[in-house]
């Protein structure tokens, strides 16, 4: 029985060392796929309450988020924008993005979005890799 707890202890052991040295060979992909399913973790708690994000889904608070990935901002039909957001020019490129998630009313003052903010900039690379994944029909 000594063997035994030894031997679970050393494969433990070489598990971790081996898990943690191993780690730097994560693919690319895995880590993107581990991105976007924190963010769609993400969106569910701070956006799904407003925004749709499948094609044809009736809006309900905020607009439709399919297809928001360089979209021009306030051009989702259907919903009416404010006027600030209209006339801002924006195109939501993923700085655009990381910026309106961290403070909507800072970058377009009379938005009428109230939203909590997402300053943690680990968690907005993780909700635009989500929308990055909503590549739908809407208008560019």
């Amino acid at each position: 029985m000594r063997y035994g707890s030894t031997l679970i202890v050393l494969a433990v052991g070489i598990v971790a060392t081996v898990g943690t040295a191993s780690a730097q060979y994560v693919p690319r992909f895995s880590l993107l796929r581990a991105e976007q399913a924190a963010g769609r973790k993400l969106f569910d708690d701070h956006c799904a309450a407003c925004h749709t994000q499948s094609p044809g889904t009736r809006v309900v608070f905020g607009p439709n988020l399919d297809g928001v990935v360089g979209r021009r901002a306030a051009s989702a039909a259907g919903f009416p924008y404010s006027e600030a957001l209209q006339k801002s020019g924006l195109v939501w490129t993923e700085d655009n993005l990381r910026k309106w998630i961290a403070d909507s009313a800072q970058m377009v003052p009379g938005t009428l979005m109230p939203h909590a903010s997402i300053t943690d900039p680990a968690e907005q690379i993780y909700v635009i890799a989500y929308l990055k994944t909503l590549k739908g029909s809407a208008p560019r």
